[in-house]
């Protein structure tokens, strides 16, 4: 009976560590890779409702740039583009391009910034290839990936 508990123990121990590296994970940024309708590569990303009714989240003008110029996205072989804004399911695209978002002094409306949108489903391909990490996902290994078709077999489909 001792043993019994002794391993309860032990596999209740190992669930809840599992169960925190789980959680944890998911708030570390992810590698996030797609492929869109047409080049919106410099325009800037929102994320919509899941009814594509409203905007639910967008950049501060301040968001879009980074220590070397602007955070587009980064172009991969075949059409593909390695995120660097925060894409997902729901993104949508402004007609407001990076540098021109990062010059705005007030930021319009929602109202106005919907009114904005290019396109509401612009996503062809959208694949989560897990947790950025050093050395894990890089756009070498990304591109090699897409080369020998691997990326949908190695990352996450969304879309």
């Amino acid at each position: 009976m001792r043993k019994l508990g002794v391993v309860l123990l032990l596999c209740g121990l190992a669930g809840a560590s599992s169960f925190a590296q789980t959680a944890g994970s998911r708030a570390l940024p992810h590698v996030i890779v797609y492929k869109t309708k047409a080049n919106y590569n410099n325009l800037v990303p929102v994320t919509l409702s899941k009814d594509k009714k409203t905007i639910v989240s967008y950049p501060a003008p301040s968001d879009v740039t980074n220590g070397s110029g602007y955070a587009t996205p980064v172009a991969l072989h075949g059409g593909y583009l390695l995120d660097r804004r925060g894409v997902g399911g729901n993104t949508a695209f402004l007609k407001l391009t990076y540098e021109d978002y990062s010059k705005l002094k007030d930021l319009p409306s929602q109202a106005d910034m919907y009114k904005m949108i290019v396109d509401k489903s612009p996503m062809k391909e959208l694949c989560d290839c897990g947790v950025r990490a050093e050395g894990k996902n890089s756009e070498k290994q990304l591109n090699y990936m897409i080369d020998k078709k691997q990326l949908k077999k190695k990352c996450k489909q969304i879309k």
